[in-house]
């Protein structure tokens, strides 16, 4: 059930907030609780029916692993109850989705291995990483959740669910048990519509349009037939699909949300501006980021044991942080290369630091360092959407010029016009959120304080109208599915 299918837009959305404020005014929260939690079961078990089984098992687990780190807190016990509890999570993710890449690579080197053909559960990262994060505040005090529909609520919410944001307790927890979340304001409904909308028309209107420019790329260069024009076509028109795609999934999840009095956290924060690769990691993904710093750099010791050491566990975060988004050595050597390219930016601001110049240089230093962190990114993106390294080292070459190919089959100059201007409009223009909460929002407070909510009403109309077209356009689509559900 995908967020711009008419079955979700116009049957299981409207059904799940009508009865959510419906059964939150007749019979508490407790109760709106309980139908959000089933109704996320539901939008989960609609994909894969037997793999709600596995989620619903792992829920269990991990709430009753959480209730006994809790109540041995302080002593050896609740740590090894917190040693265990993620072992057994890391073996659930690791044999679903890794299982199948580690025979191909065992079998490669000659030794035989039984072949069961896993199909990986869809949001199994994102279920499993939400879960680990709160056992090890749980075992810190920082966390604890004794009512188990709250707890399966927080782990199945269904915006999130299949593809994030990965979520944290101290976010979730305080707005379900807060009884306003559970009372229709037509503030936070007007400005869910609007996120809702934004990621439609992202996601219909752009990422599935230009995904056909990238997927013809790519497909050539995996047959050794592209030219370096059709190259860098394919390469950008894939940076621009995925930033796309995913922050409008990003804005759906968080209109979706508000819908529901619920505030996500963002996403994304115009990462193609960045001026550097650190930048960048601070703006894309961003709740990937808090995790992958919080609960692995951090715990490997981050930057308290020296240079060095940072810069291996910078290295090994990012290399993990790519395994995490697939099983295949494509991913791999995508987060090595973001691995070295931090060590890079870290060592190269050491070095101007200590020699007093660094913040030095004005508007020329800030164009090289976006140029420059666009192309690593760019060369990054080449080996994450490539289908082997050997496609991959393909697409590069024929990017660098060294790969004979024929440039007749590249883009017809509207093309490279659209690609141009959507470049142009992730850099220069303000993101979502901000023409949102910081334009839009203080308009419509000042309209429903004035006692106008007729406007606000009307807006939603026309809002609506939108939504069913882009609706349809989704519905012609044969494949609309967002690029991280995969992961």
């Amino acid at each position: 059930m995908l967020f711009t299918s008419g079955l979700f837009l116009f049957v299981y959305l409207p059904v799940t907030l009508v009865f959510f404020f419906l059964i939150a005014r007749k019979a508490g929260p407790g109760a709106a609780a309980a139908w959000l939690a089933a109704m996320s079961l539901a939008f989960y078990g609609y994909w894969v029916p037997a793999y709600l089984a596995l989620l619903v098992g792992s829920i269990l687990f991990n709430f009753i692993a959480g209730l006994g780190i809790v109540r041995h807190a302080g002593t050896g016990r609740a740590r090894h109850i917190l040693i265990a509890a993620i072992v057994v999570d890391l073996l659930a993710l690791a044999f679903f989705k890794y299982y199948n890449f580690l025979t191909d690579n065992v079998r490669a080197a000659g030794v035989p291995m039984p072949v069961l053909n896993v199909i990986l559960p869809i949001g199994i990262s994102f279920f499993t990483f939400t879960q680990i994060a709160y056992l090890v505040d749980a075992y810190k005090g920082k966390a604890h959740e004794p009512k188990l529909v709250h707890y399966g609520l927080f782990v199945t919410y269904f915006p999130h669910l299949i593809a994030g944001p990965i979520l944290h307790h101290s976010e979730m927890m305080p707005q379900f048990a807060d009884r306003d979340t559970y009372r229709l304001r037509l503030n936070n409904f007007t400005l869910g519509a609007l996120f809702l909308l934004f990621g439609l028309m992202k996601k219909v209107l752009v990422a599935d349009n230009i995904s056909i420019i990238a997927d013809h790329a790519f497909a050539a260069a995996s047959l050794g037939q592209v030219g370096m024009l059709h190259a860098w076509e394919g390469a950008i028109a894939y940076a621009l699909q995925i930033y796309f795609d995913f922050s409008g999934y990003s804005d759906m999840a968080v209109g979706i949300s508000l819908l529901l009095n619920i505030q996500l956290p963002y996403n994304f924060a115009s990462p193609y501006r960045s001026t550097s690769i650190i930048e960048f990691w601070r703006r894309w993904h961003m709740t990937l980021s808090r995790f992958l710093r919080d609960y692995l750099y951090i715990a490997l010791g981050g930057n308290r044991k020296g240079n060095v050491r940072r810069y291996v566990n910078l290295a090994v975060t990012m290399i993990l942080g790519g395994l995490w988004h697939g099983a295949a050595w494509t991913f791999v050597i995508w987060g090595a290369l973001h691995g070295v390219y931090l060590v890079l930016n870290h060592g190269w601001r050491w070095v101007m630091q200590k020699a007093g110049i660094a913040g030095r240089g004005g508007w020329p230093m800030r164009a090289a360092g976006w140029a420059l962190t666009m192309l690593g990114v760019l060369i990054a993106w080449v080996f994450f959407r490539a289908t082997s390294v050997d496609g991959a080292l393909f697409m590069l070459k024929a990017m660098a010029g060294a790969a004979p190919g024929a440039d007749l089959l590249a883009g017809s100059p509207q093309q490279w016009t659209l690609l141009g201007a959507l470049v142009l409009f992730t850099v220069a223009l303000p993101n979502s959120q901000t023409v949102i909460m910081e334009r839009i929002r203080p308009a419509i407070e000042r309209r429903l304080a004035g006692g106008r909510a007729g406007l606000i009403v009307a807006g939603l109309g026309v809002w609506a109208m939108l939504v069913v077209w882009l609706a349809l356009v989704a519905a012609s689509r044969e494949n609309a599915a967002f690029i991280y559900f995969n992961f």
